[in-house]
Formats: structure tokens, sequence, C-alpha cells
């Protein structure tokens, strides 16, 4: 049965493929319980050979060692991997991610789009300001890793980087000890060095690596890089320079000039490193320089250093605080630990806290694994939802057999209804019919009425008129006769044309048209000396232009009214401002009302005078 608890770390360097499995222990801490290492050779260092070469060499070491767990903590190489500690001012912590963005925008050589980016805060400096260490890699590395994951059937959980995982695994083991400790970790194409003082830590990713010492003697010997580095792991070691006899081996004594004047550069920039940690970092002088990585056992490497820097020089062992399971060779494990620092430091990170936690993984690469994981569920979910479709499929086959037999029984009971059907429906045909023509009669007869209620209105308005004019004008003149009537009636079309019947319609002397008189008319007209009642004559109308609207309905009319002259102008005005303001007040009528000029002329000695009123109908009247 797979142990379920155990897990792989692997580090995907630029010279090599380092892979561990651990496990928790019953103490809390890692059990290392396998591992294995893989040259990449010249392929590895190349972008385009360099993915289906690790995947060769994953798929070798998993098949060499049968290690058992298959999601992985991977660590993407330091030659990949962008790196730099920045400090930032003092701010509310709600804009740091803002803030870190900004430098992130400023300092990562690539576009951000194009790269995965993680930052941590790892403390703050005497001054207050927030120490930051932000790493980037391009997503496509991190996607190759995937692949690469993938293609050897295990999961890629976590990718972290090498300063990082270097730390955590350093921390962890030397945690104990006091003063400024430097950690130089020699690669295959970079070095990291690292600082350790009092739980701050520095880091700075050098471009000088064991690479460089194989390319400069394959140059020189004209060999090619493979046969170079096959030497150079033979043969080569630190020339100590100086009065140092050279050895025999013409091939030794060339390499070990050209290791040593490729680590003179490399501790040119390790000098230079620390004057940038005690200056710009406020750190200390390092009392003590530990050494990993694959390129740091070349022979007197470390009197090198010990001489440059004059400072004791140790290798780092990864493993002092890892229990080691009992069927591995300490013996063989102590030739590769140096180089499995990266490798510890990613076993941590499912182990507890640690003081440096990032994570590359690109969302993409997220979204993919998580649907991997559920491609299960969504197979047994297209079966299920087969097995349903099929299942209604059955019912609804029963159901239509069944309703096609109740459909057929009901067409033979619907066969003698079908005629009845038909006649009820001549039946409505023929009553909406003459309800249609009975609508059309009783519209009509409104349309009549409506006249007749116009003109009983002006009746009421005359009368009504005359009444107030007479109370208004008592105190003055009591025995005033007051009198008003309408004299021509004419509709309106919307645009002020004057509707004119045609001569087969034309109003007789008892044309509705025309208002009843408010008085006896022949009375009245006898008593002021006006001639006999005529009939009216319409208004004479503009050219017939076609109305805006309905040309059958009118909204608007006009009165030219009569009035019984007082020979008082204040009486006259009284009565014809009367006639308007009643019309206002009418339920027939509506704004505007416009009272027209008022005519004092006499006519034919009669003891009259004349005054227009036109208003807008509230409901307009058919014709």
């Amino acid at each position: 049965m797979l142990n379920t608890k155990s897990f792989l770390a692997v580090d995907f360097g630029a010279g090599s493929l380092k892979v561990a499995e651990f496990e928790p222990n019953e103490a809390g801490g890692l059990r290392l319980k396998e591992y294995g290492l893989k040259p990449l050779g010249a392929e590895g260092a190349q972008e385009a050979t360099r993915e289906q070469t690790i995947l060769a060499a994953l798929k070798g070491v998993l098949s060499e060692k049968g290690f058992s767990a298959k999601q992985i903590n991977g660590c993407a190489p330091g030659f990949h991997v962008f790196s730099k500690f920045v400090k930032l001012p003092p701010v509310d912590t709600s804009k740091v991610t803002q803030i870190i963005r900004y430098e992130a925008q400023q300092n990562v050589p690539f576009p951000l789009e194009e790269v995965v980016w993680d930052y941590q805060i790892l403390g703050t400096s005497p001054t207050n300001e927030l120490e930051v260490l932000l790493v980037a890699v391009k997503s496509e590395v991190v996607e190759g890793l995937f692949r690469v994951a993938e293609g050897a059937g295990l999961k890629l959980k976590l990718v972290d980087v090498s300063p990082a995982a270097l730390c955590n695994a350093f921390r962890y083991n030397y945690g104990d000890l006091d003063g400024c400790i430097m950690l130089l970790d020699i690669g295959a194409k970079t070095s990291n060095l690292l600082f350790f003082e009092k739980g701050k830590v520095y880091s700075r990713s050098i471009n000088i690596g064991a690479n460089a010492i194989t390319q400069e003697f394959a140059n020189e010997s004209k060999l090619k890089f493979g046969e170079a580095e096959a030497i150079k792991i033979d043969k080569g070691f630190v020339s100590l320079g100086g009065a140092y006899e050279e050895p025999d081996d013409p091939q030794a004594a060339a390499i070990s000039k050209v290791a040593r004047q490729v680590m003179t550069r490399l501790h040119i920039q390790v000098n230079q490193t620390i004057q940038f940690f005690r200056g710009q970092q406020g750190g200390s002088a390092p009392v003590r320089l530990f050494l990993s990585g694959g390129a740091s056992i070349m022979p007197y490497t470390a009197q090198f250093f010990a001489e440059k820097l004059n400072l004791p020089v140790e290798y780092f062992n990864p493993f002092r605080n890892i229990e080691i399971d009992p069927t591995i060779d300490l013996e063989e494990l102590s030739k590769f630990a140096h180089s499995f620092g990266e490798v510890v430091g990613l076993g941590l990170r499912d182990l507890a806290h640690c003081p440096v936690e990032l994570n590359l993984m690109p969302k993409s690469s997220i979204q993919r694994q998580e649907f991997s994981q559920k491609k299960p569920f969504f197979i047994a979910a297209v079966y299920a939802l087969a097995l349903m479709m099929l299942a209604v499929w059955w019912a609804e086959s029963r159901i239509t057999t069944l309703r096609k037999q109740k459909l057929d029984e009901l067409r033979i009971s619907l066969g003698p209804l079908k005629s009845k059907a038909t006649e009820l429906k001549n039946a409505m045909n023929d009553t909406k019919a003459l309800q249609e023509q009975a609508n059309q009669l009783t519209a009509l007869g409104e349309e009549r009425l409506y006249w007749s209620q116009l003109l009983m209105e002006l009746r009421r308005v005359m009368l009504r008129s005359e009444l107030k004019t007479k109370d208004m004008m008592k105190t003055n003149a009591p025995n005033m006769e007051v009198g008003v009537w309408v004299e021509e009636f004419t509709p309106l079309f919307p645009n002020g044309t004057a509707f004119v019947a045609p001569p087969e319609s034309a109003p007789s002397t008892a044309s509705p048209t025309t208002a009843a008189p408010t008085y006896n008319e022949a009375e009245v007209r006898r008593k002021y000396g006006l001639p006999p009642v005529q009939t009216m004559a319409p208004v004479a109308a503009p050219a017939p232009n076609a109305p805006a609207g309905n040309p059958n309905e009118i909204s608007t009319v006009q009165f030219r009214c009569r009035a019984v002259d007082q020979s008082l102008d204040v009486a006259n005005s009284t009565l014809a401002y009367q006639v308007q303001d009643e019309m206002k007040a009418s339920q027939l009528f509506t704004n505007p009302i416009t009272l027209g000029v008022i005519e004092r002329k006499k006519e034919e000695s009669t003891n009259t005078f004349t005054f227009t009123v036109t208003a807008q109908l509230r409901k307009p009247a058919k014709l």
C-alpha cells in the first residue's frame, strides 16, 4: 500500500536533476526515504532541448529508484529566476501589494503579463523601511515544469526558487549559529550568495557557475562541451597559484588555471556583495562561509575562498537535522549532500511554516490541475447524465405511446362535437357582426347627442352670464336690461380652417348650429328693433387644405355673440368677460378660451354690440 503522506521534492537545476522523497516522522520533522540525481549534460543548459532532457531524466530517476509519491514540490533553476531585495517606505498594510506591484514593474526585466511573480516581506530596517524579497520567472518556464511533471505522471503543487529554498534549509539546520554567516551555492550557470544575521536574510544571484569553467576549457582545448565536462569532473581542481607546482598532466594543469580564473571572478562578485550588504543593508562583516552546490566540491575550492576571504569555510550539510531512512547508504549520500540544499528546502515547505514561502504557480496551470482533478467526476457525471437521458427517453417513449392511445380515444369521442363547434363558431361570428353594428349605431347616436349637449351648454352659459352681469350692475343701474345670444356658430379644424358644410347639408332656419336664444327670440328682436330671424350664413372659409389629424373631427369652435348695448363700457366689458369666464368653468370647454374684439357699432338703429369667443372642446366632436 502506498504511503499517502510522502511527497517528492525536485530541483530542476541547470546541470543536474535532483529528486528526494520525504515523509513526516513521529517527532514532527522530516524523514528522507529515497533520493536520486541525474546529470543533464550540455542539453540541459540549452533552451531548445532542456524540457525533453529534464523529462527523460525525471522518468529515469523515477524508474530506477521506485519513488511511490505522486505530488512534488519543484524548484525553478537559478538562471531562469529574477530576484531582488527592495526597500519600501513605511506604509499602510493595505497599500503594500500595490506598491510592490509598482516595484515589480520597475525592476522585473520582462512585462508582468509574461511572468509569474511573488514577494515576501522579510522584516524592517532600522529606519522602519520594509525589506521585501521580490522574485519572478517567465510563465513559459513554469509551464514547462508543469508539462514535465505531467509527462512523468506527477502533480506539481508548488514552484519555489533557489534562494528561498536554500534559506529555509539553512535556517532549519543551522539556526543556532551566531554572527553574520554566508552561504555560497555554486551551481552550473549561476551562484547564489546568502547572508544570515539575527533573523535577517539577504541574497544575491551571481551569473557565474561551473559551466563557465567547462566552456572556457573547451574553447582553449578545442574540445566539445561534453568532453570538457568529463575532464573537469575527472581531473579538475582550483589552482592554488603562487609557488605551487603545476601537475604533470597538461589537461589537469590547464583546467586548474581556468578554474582559478573563474573562481577569482566569482570572488570579486562575492566581495562586492559583502560591501553592499554592510553598507546598504546595514549588515555586519561575515564570520563564516558555508559552501554548497555541485561545483563547490571541486578540489581546493574551500581553500581558495578561505584564503581570499580570510574566513573559516565549511560545507553546508542540508541533512544535518533530517532523519535518514536506515535503507540509505550514508557514505554514498555524503558525496552528493552538498547539492541537495534546495531539495531539503522544498521538503520543509510541507512540514511547517518556513521563513520564506513563495509559490510561482501560474493561474493557467492551477486551473488545468484543478480540471484534471475533477476530470473523473466529470466523466462520472457524463455517464450519469447519459443514464439519466436514457431513462428519460424510455419514460418519454412510454408516455408517448399512452398519449397516442388516449388521443385516438379522444378523436373518436370528439367527432360528434366538431359539427356543434362549427355551428357555434358561425353563431358567434354573426353575434360579433351584430355587436359591431350596434356599437357603430351607439357611437353615432352619442356623437349626435354631443352636438345637442354642446348647444344646451351654450344656452346655459348665456343665461348665467346675463344673470351674473345684471347682479353685478344692480347697484349702479337697477333697471338695466341685460341680454346676450349666439348669432353665429363656426366649427374650426385644427389648422384654423373654418368648417363649411356642403350645399346639400346647408343649415336651414331651424339649423341645429343655431344656438337657442336667451329669451323668446321674436320678442327680443321686436323689443330692440332688430330685423326678423333669418338663416345664419356660414363663415367664409379659406381654400380647403387637408387639415392635420382626423378630417372628420372638430376640436375648436368659434361663436359670434350679440348682446344688448347698455351704453356703459363697463357693463359691456363685464358681460363679454362673464361669458368667457362661464365657458372656462364649463365641463365641455378647455383653455385656451379667447375673447375677440368687442364691436360697439350701432347697426340699423339697434341698441346692440357684438364680440367673438374661440374655445377648445375637451372632447373632439365628430362631423
